[in-house]
């Protein structure tokens, strides 16, 4: 089977569950993605099957759009809700809607970033969240990201909903863990749905459960879509 298939990705899942099962019900040697989605995150995730896989490379610098909500007052060491509790203390903030406003304004466009030691990225040849979990910590080079639009949603209590647009490989968490000490109070990722990678958006997603469906009902050849 050669195509794409987008998937919403549900929390709890890695980004090589989601290809494995695809692999598994398509009986596909060939199953990769675009991007990798967090555990804790949920939705577009693109799937590349077969033939198509040759064109990710393609994909992969695509900018991303996420919905998502952090949680003041707690920090973790993942900097989002998998993650061990840190500092707990909501006593000590209370923003407005202006300074939050004027919070993601500083944070808009081209910019350094410091990877997370709870990631996968390598640094020689080994992740840096098989180092984290053994209590080591090394310096890692920033990485250039852009953040092009970062949206307030709402305010409620100690959560925060918003809205960003932003290049590949930019890590939200930091950007919630950054936030909260801006704040003086912490925070961390306490929700995150990826909206749309490039052109490839929620509303075309496909659930675990319908694509499990479809192939039961040998119909997965009608969510393909073309590669070329």
């Amino acid at each position: 089977m050669d195509g794409i298939i987008v998937v919403d990705k549900p929390t709890g899942w890695t980004s090589f569950d989601v290809c494995a099962k695809i692999r598994n019900l398509t009986k596909t040697q060939k199953v990769g993605h675009s991007g990798t989605l967090d555990p804790m995150a949920t939705g577009v995730l693109v799937c590349f099957l077969g033939r198509a896989t040759k064109t990710i490379q393609n994909h992969v610098g695509a900018d991303k759009e996420y919905e998502g909500e952090m949680t003041l007052g707690v920090t973790t060491d993942t900097y989002d809700a998998d993650g061990k509790v840190i500092s707990k203390d909501s006593t000590l903030c209370c923003p407005n809607k202006d300074q939050i406003q004027e919070l993601f304004k500083r944070n808009l466009g081209k910019q350094k970033q410091k990877p997370p030691m709870y990631s996968a990225k390598k640094i020689n040849g080994k992740p840096l969240y098989k180092l984290a979990r053994q209590g080591i910590t090394i310096e890692r080079p920033d990485k250039d990201i852009e953040i092009h639009s970062f949206d307030l949603l709402g305010i409620m209590g100690d959560k925060i909903r918003f809205k960003l647009k932003c290049s590949k490989g930019t890590y939200v968490r930091v950007l919630a863990h950054e936030i909260g000490q801006e704040l003086g109070c912490g925070a961390h990722l306490s929700a995150l749905q990826r909206t749309a990678a490039g052109s490839f958006r929620i509303e075309s997603a496909h659930t675990i459960d319908q694509i499990i469906a479809l192939s039961q009902e040998n119909k997965l050849a009608t969510i393909l879509l073309p590669y070329g």
